[in-house]
């Protein structure tokens, strides 16, 4: 089953997302330390909550700047695996990042890659924006894939 497949049967359980996102963060358990929230997942996009709380405070009490950080590449990382064709695989090169505004409310990152179900092999620039409950950005972030084809069995 399709992870994006997935994700819709899940979600319409009660507690159906909390249940996919700690699924998620059981595969790659890194992620768990933000306690993210996957709010949204098609093919071409995935959409990651995460509340302000202490532990993912810096010292003047916003928002850390690796928390955001694995909030986008979470929402990446989901949006991959939702939508890359089944004879490709990706891994991940690079990760540009530009801090915009403190993170001073809980935030959103959005990923957005409509070229994901046609992709080729080679680098791919993937977008991810993170907003504030005031709908401001944030940060944003370019992370760079490399695609290849799977290896034939």
């Amino acid at each position: 089953m399709k992870l994006d497949s997935l994700y819709k049967k899940m979600s319409r359980w009660p507690l159906g997302r909390a249940l996919f996102t700690r699924v998620a963060t059981l595969k790659a358990p890194y992620f768990s330390t933000i306690h993210p929230l996957v709010s949204e997942l098609t093919e071409i996009s995935c959409v990651v909550v995460m509340k302000k709380r202490r532990r993912v405070l810096n010292h003047i009490g916003t928002v850390h700047a690796i928390a955001m950080c694995n909030m986008c590449e979470l929402a990446f990382g989901l949006t991959m695996e939702a939508g890359i064709p089944n004879h490709l695989r990706w891994i991940p090169k690079g990760m540009a990042v530009r801090y915009l505004k403190k993170g001073q409310t809980d935030l959103t990152a959005v990923c957005l890659f409509p070229q994901l179900t046609s992709l080729s092999p080679g680098d791919h620039v993937v977008p991810v924006k993170i907003t504030d409950t005031h709908d401001q950005v944030v940060m944003e972030a370019d992370i760079t894939v490399y695609v290849t084809e799977k290896p034939k069995l």
